[in-house]
């Protein structure tokens, strides 16, 4: 089932995470001092998933490919997991764009 998954961590901030059909962790956010904020981003997240110049292609130090989700106003929204070849990340975004407006949320 996709769906956000939101948590609260010990030190009080909220993240969300993006999950696909087989549960695999799609994209996840930074901290948010409020779940309202969470909410924010993820709303954000259902807007923009569908913006194809919003998805910034990155490679890691250790040589894995990513992706970060910007919102309108430029900042990052979500990062993605890291990826061991570029197709892989590819298809990750093609999973966001298709997954983040019929997701579910789960809190």
């Amino acid at each position: 089932m996709r769906k956000f998954v939101i948590s609260q961590k010990k030190n009080g901030q909220y993240y969300f995470r993006l999950t696909a059909l087989n549960g695999e962790v799609l994209i996840s956010s930074e901290g948010y001092t409020s779940k309202a904020g969470c909410m924010n981003g993820i709303e954000s997240v259902r807007i923009n998933a569908a913006i194809g110049d919003h998805f910034i292609e990155k490679i890691s130090s250790n040589g894995k490919y990513f992706f970060n989700l910007k919102s309108q106003n430029g900042q990052i929204v979500a990062t993605s997991q890291l990826y061991s070849d570029r197709n892989r990340m590819l298809r990750a975004i093609e999973a966001v764009r298709e997954d983040a407006t019929d997701a579910i949320l789960d809190y």
